[in-house]
């Protein structure tokens, strides 16, 4: 029977860490490198400065996206160090303590005193850092984080969302660039909402139309101020 319980079981959170770089990443590449081209666009500018225009955006957008994914997350991993060192501190300090404040989290979970005790000590034989660190920190190898894994993952598919309404402005006539390049990305939007809510187990039309309406608002904002600058001067 024991052998039952031994097969290897993948969860959906164990996607978090990568998964929310990279819809980020794909998502913002698509809006900001969209929402300018389009723009630029609006301005009656000619096809080479909308490319120049649209280039920059990726470039500057995905360095922008890979430096602030590091800098946030290498601040959260710098706070779970922080309260890590301080939790192997207590341990060493007071371990009675600490292993009458961790049956107290079981207890609170619905365990009994006897058996919340019997729990903690077992566990904390073990791995006492560890036990500390996932029920009484919230600290886990799931959700740690990783700030070199975040920044690569929000750069690299920046850069391939942004080359999706690129790659449209590029084939299409110049007469149909602002309308085409509108519609080509609120479609990529849709799908990319569509495969990040399949991948992570969430609603797929709720994430869609969240994701396609935010990007309709900034593309239409965008239009407006290239048109109206345009036009003035």
């Amino acid at each position: 029977m024991r052998s039952a319980f031994l097969h290897s079981e993948s969860h959906l959170v164990e996607r978090i860490g990568w998964l929310r770089a990279a819809v980020l990443g794909a998502n913002d590449g698509i809006v900001s490198t969209a929402s300018l081209i389009v723009g630029v666009a609006a301005a009656a500018a000619a096809r080479g400065d909308i490319l120049v225009a649209g280039l920059a955006g990726l470039v500057a957008g995905a360095m922008s996206m890979a430096a602030g994914e590091y800098v946030s997350v290498s601040s959260q991993s710098d706070t779970e160090q922080a309260d890590l060192a301080r939790e192997r501190q207590e341990l060493r300090d007071n371990p009675a303590f600490e292993q009458a404040e961790l049956a107290e989290i079981y207890v609170r979970r619905g365990l009994t005193p006897e058996l919340a005790e019997q729990v903690a000590i077992q566990l904390m034989a073990r791995d006492a850092l560890g036990a500390h660190a996932r029920d009484e920190l919230g600290i886990s190898e799931v959700t740690t984080a990783r700030p070199v894994q975040a920044a690569l993952t929000s750069a690299a598919t920046f850069a391939v969302g942004a080359a999706l309404p690129m790659l449209t402005a590029v084939v299409v006539p110049l007469a149909w660039l602002l309308p085409a390049v509108s519609v080509a990305s609120l479609g990529f939007l849709a799908l990319l909402g569509a495969v990040g809510a399949k991948a992570g187990g969430a609603n797929v039309l709720r994430a869609t139309i969240r994701v396609t309406f935010w990007g309709a608002l900034a593309m239409a904002l965008t239009a407006g101020i290239g048109a109206v600058f345009g036009t003035s001067v």
